[in-house]
């Protein structure tokens, strides 16, 4: 069964009907268990399990330190290009903006990671906009050689490729993917994917699952939350993190919890998803995989991302810019939204400290 057959089997499911059945007792029995059922999952994501934040912190951070230890890795997102072909309701590098767009040369890109690299982060991810013409693979790939030189890890967030694509970028030192359905109901996808190649819904769920299949090493995905119903985007994620894990057992799964952030240009229709409701999300996702990664970008404000620490997180980007060029250049390029964590490499690294956690710069070296 593909991940599409799996989720298409929950699109009728009564939600409502669902969470006005569970009970505190259910929520307390759940946590108490070693392995959690689909069920299980939206249990905890429920309404009802609000009110048990506490009691599901305290599971999730006994898995965490089992799972993980008191580590958290460090790394940063370089943006090698804003062109892009699409028209996203929620993105500021959408084709219609009068933006400024940018690509970076192969020199250009030495002088990021060199920036980059006197921080002391060894894991890069490298980001684009969506346009073929633009920055092909062909230019990725040439960037990926340029990398190598300054980190042990090179991942990737760059339109959907083909298994053979997936195959090149590795064969030339990608190791990562990270790639965001965006949204997984379908009819939600289609009302802010409003032209481009990302139209295609089924491509971009299936590009996770073809990365694999050509032998990555991690992948990272998760949905722009904001955009349809939390609880139920929060639900199909995790499913679609548990269905990787389990058909790929070499391949490092993770999940980032992204929310709407300002940008440029106006997308209004959302699900608010608050603190307290991220926090139910992670918490949720720790307790049903164990031992898969969770990422907290520089999206979220500072204090806030401290205090989620200790609830399970294995990982958070440091030293953020979301403009083209931005570690290097001293000019002011389009960032792709607002980020809320403005602080160094050093800052954060002192913060993960003083929660008792380690920073971790390196965890993986290629052969």
């Amino acid at each position: 069964m593909s991940f599409l057959e799996e989720s298409l089997s929950y699109k009728g499911l009564d939600y409502g009907a669902f969470f006005s059945s569970i009970t505190g007792s259910d929520i307390l029995r759940i946590l108490q268990q070693q392995k959690l059922s689909h069920l299980d999952f939206l249990t905890l994501l429920s309404p009802k399990a609000s009110n048990y934040l506490e009691e599901m912190a305290q599971r999730a951070h006994e898995l965490s330190v089992q799972y993980f230890g008191k580590t958290i890795l460090l790394y940063t997102p370089m943006y090698l290009s804003n062109h892009c072909v699409n028209r996203c309701a929620y993105c500021s590098f959408n084709v219609d903006h009068d933006i400024k767009r940018d690509k970076l040369t192969l020199e250009e890109i030495e002088e990021e990671a060199k920036a980059i690299a006197k921080t002391g982060l060894k894991h890069i991810l490298i980001l684009t906009g969506e346009s073929r013409k633009e920055t092909p693979v062909s230019y990725i790939l040439e960037a990926t050689k340029v990398l190598k030189k300054y980190f042990s890890s090179i991942s990737i967030e760059i339109y959907p490729l083909s298994t053979e694509e997936y195959m090149q970028v590795i064969d030339a030192g990608v190791d990562g993917l990270t790639i965001y359905q965006e949204a997984y109901d379908e009819d939600v996808y289609k009302k802010v994917h409003l032209a481009g190649p990302k139209k295609d819904y089924h491509f971009r769920l299936e590009a996770a699952e073809r990365a694999c299949e050509a032998k990555i090493r991690s992948v990272n995905i998760g949905a722009l939350l904001g955009l349809g119903q939390w609880r139920q985007e929060a639900f199909m994620t995790g499913l679609h993190a548990n269905y990787l894990q389990n058909k790929y057992m070499d391949v490092e799964v993770s999940v980032s919890l992204p929310r709407m952030r300002p940008h440029i240009g106006a997308f209004d229709d959302l699900d608010f998803v608050d603190d307290r409701d991220l926090v139910q999300i992670l918490l949720a996702l720790r307790i049903f995989l164990p031992h898969g990664g969770i990422t907290i970008s520089t999206r979220e404000m500072a204090n806030y991302r401290d205090h989620l620490i200790p609830l399970g997180v294995t990982k958070m980007s440091a030293g953020v810019t979301t403009a083209v060029g931005g570690h290097s250049s001293q000019e002011e390029g389009t960032s792709q939204f607002e980020i809320g964590d403005h602080r160094s490499v050093e800052e954060i690294k002192e913060a993960i400290i003083g929660k008792g956690y380690q920073p971790i710069f390196k965890n993986w070296m290629p052969i």
